[in-house]
Order: structure tokens, then C-alpha cells, then sequence
């Protein structure tokens, strides 16, 4: 990796971060960031338009909001990313203190490149609250009891669990020193009949894992990866504390619909009854604004502020969120909206009579 401390030009926007980034990293690091069906995503969002409403009264306008006790400043979560070494040495602690200092929450991969407790340690650190963390299935209960305890100890204040990729592995040969480091080693599967379903399926969860998971731990358990509105309502009925929309930013399985299209689904099956996150595709704070729009009590970023780690590791990181959130709050303010709360359906062209 080319990440030698350097004096960077000043950015501008996320095109220009993603340029520095994919100049900065190894050609093999770029394409395993960049792999799975982005366009869709991103398509979904350049499909819709909003209103403009101007003449508003907007003095003392904000994005405060409140998620799971927490106080945050804006709507701008940072995803799990795992092996966030590979993009810069300062790896996930450096993101954890970039979403500190701009007033929001990261959640810590279980695939992180650095322990758990140093990651939130760095977060309380910068001055910012507990973390969350996302949890894969470890492939039986007493390994996924284990790994979610460690990061409840640690400090962490939700548990994700993250349920649209049973098995999850790199599809690159990871550097020496970068792994991850809070997964214990698990012994490969062998078995002589279907490789899914007799191998990669037998490590999965189940609805009845989900429901004893939510009897091990009072904290908020939020479930990432549902696309299907019975779905969404099977996890509110297990007691879920949350849901994020999600298609996993493109990387699991082509052909699933953009994360956009199920949110709205799953907002009129759920309403308002649990909060309800939104991620895959946010490229601007347009984006933002229109997952607000559509339901979502905030959204995931994923890939950009990972461009904004390889640029120029915590500092990028937190341009890339305040961009973002600028841009949230100018089409805020053009669109005639003081606070997150009064951004609805109405605020997109096609639900509107014009008129």
C-alpha cells in the first residue's frame, strides 16, 4: 500500500476522494472495495427528484436526532467495513474517531483489522459515545455468544446483527498483519453432499437463533439485511430493537433489489414502531435527504468514507461525513426543511400534485 504520511491537496468532493483513493491503493485493495453491483443502488437515487419550497422560516434549522439513547448530531452513521488496515494503517480507530469528532456512530465490523476494545477506546477518547457493533453469526451459538459478550464488555451499546451474508470471507489473499482480529479460528467444513446447503448453510442463521439471541443480552439488537417487508415484521415480532434495509451495498447477491425500493416497503408494513436504517448507495446528502424521505430514521455510509481513510486516514474520514451532511443540509434548506423530522414523501416530486 502506497499510504506514506504526505501533505494531500485539498478535496472537495466524494468523486475526487474516490480518485485519491483508488490512487493510493494497491490496484488488488481498490477492486475488493469497489466489487458488487453499485449501480443499482445508485441508480435508484438519480431516479428521483425533489421539490424545491423556498421562503421558509429555516433560522436555527439542524439534524440533530436521538437513536437508541443516543444523542447524535446528524443521520450519518458509518457502516461496518471489515479489514480497514488494508486501506490505511490507522484502520478502524481512525474512522471511530473521525464519526466521534463529527458528532455521530460508527459500527465496529466483526471483521475488523484492529480489537474491539481499542476501537471504542479511541472512540471515548476523541469524545464520542459507546460504538455499536455488528455481529456476524460465528456459525454455532456458543462462538456467536462469545464474540458478542467481548464487544458488550468492550463498551459497545447495540448489537447488528448482520444476516444477508451467512458466510463472509475475503475475496482477496489478505496482506500479512491484516486479519481479523476478534474472530476466533474455525475449523473448514467437509462434507461430501451440496456445498451450500449442506455446508455454507449448516453455519447460518435461523429465526430460532435470532430469538434466542435476543434473550442473551438488554441491549438494543438492531438486524441488518432485510430487503422483505414479512421479514422486517417476523424481526419486529422476535423483539428486534431495529432494522436496517440493506442489500449489502451490492456485494452478496446480484439481482437484489436496491436497498431504496424495499425501504419503502418495508416503512408501510413496519411504520413507526422501531426505527428503521437505511444503507447501500448513499453517494451524497441528497441521498440522504431522500432515504429520510422515504422513512428511515438514518442512513448507513459505507465506501465513501472508506475513499476518505485511504486519502488521508481520520482527517478524510471526517471531511467525507461533513461533505455529506452540507450537502444533507442544503437540500434541507431548499427544500424547506428546518429539521429531519419534517422530511416526508411529500418532499419528493413524484408524491406531489403540483398545482
Amino acid at each position: 500500500m502506497a499510504n506514506q504520511v504526505m501533505t494531500i491537496p485539498l478535496l472537495h468532493n466524494l468523486q475526487e476522494y474516490s480518485l485519491r483513493a483508488q490512487h493510493m491503493l494497491e490496484p488488488n485493495v481498490w477492486s475488493y472495495l469497489s466489487h458488487g453491483d453499485t449501480k443499482s443502488n445508485e441508480h435508484a437515487f438519480a431516479r428521483m427528484s425533489v421539490m424545491p419550497r423556498p421562503l421558509c422560516h429555516l433560522v436555527g434549522g439542524h439534524t440533530r436526532l436521538n437513536l437508541f439513547g443516543q444523542a447524535l448530531e446528524h443521520p450519518i452513521l458509518l457502516a461496518p467495513v471489515a479489514y480497514q488496515r488494508l486501506f490505511h494503517p490507522d484502520g478502524e480507530v481512525a474512522s471511530a474517531m473521525a464519526a466521534s469528532a463529527q458528532g455521530g456512530q460508527m459500527v465496529i465490523s466483526s471483521l475488523a483489522s484492529q480489537p474491539i476494545e481499542t476501537i471504542v477506546q479511541g472512540t471515548l477518547q476523541a469524545g464520542g459515545q459507546a460504538p455499536w457493533f455488528q455481529l456476524y453469526w460465528q456459525g454455532e451459538r456458543n462462538r456467536t455468544l462469545r464474540l458478542m459478550q467481548r464487544a458488550i464488555n468492550a463498551g459497545s451499546h447495540v448489537i447488528v446483527l448482520t444476516v444477508d451474508a451467512p458466510v463472509k470471507l475475503a475475496n482477496l489473499q489478505l496482506p500479512d498483519g491484516i486479519t481479523a482480529v476478534n474472530i476466533e479460528e474455525q475449523a473448514l467444513m467437509t462434507n461430501k453432499g451440496s456445498a451450500v446447503f449442506d455446508g455454507w448453510m449448516t453455519l447460518a442463521p435461523t429465526w430460532d437463533d435470532l430469538d434466542w439471541l435476543r434473550q442473551q443480552t438488554d441491549l438494543p439488537i438492531v438486524i441488518k439485511g432485510l430487503l422483505h417487508p414479512a421479514d422486517a415484521q417476523q424481526a419486529v415480532e422476535l423483539g428486534c430493537d431495529g432494522i436496517i434495509v440493506s442489500n449489502h451495498g451490492g456485494r452478496v447477491f446480484d439481482g437484489a433489489p436496491p436497498s431504496l425500493e424495499a425501504l419503502k416497503h418495508i416503512v408501510q408494513r413496519i411504520g413507526d414502531d422501531i426505527p428503521i436504517l437505511f444503507d447501500s448507495g448513499i453517494r451524497h446528502g441528497r441521498d440522504v435527504f431522500v432515504a429520510l424521505a422515504y422513512g428511515a430514521s438514518a442512513v448507513l455510509l459505507g465506501r465513501p468514507y472508506v475513499w476518505g481513510l485511504a486519502a488521508n486516514s481520520a482527517m478524510g474520514v471526517a471531511h467525507v461525513i461533513r461533505i455529506i451532511r452540507d450537502e444533507l443540509e442544503m437540500t434541507m434548506a431548499l427544500c424547506g426543511c428546518a429539521h429531519i423530522d419534517e422530511i416526508d414523501e411529500q418532499k419528493l416530486t413524484p408524491s406531489v400534485k403540483v398545482g
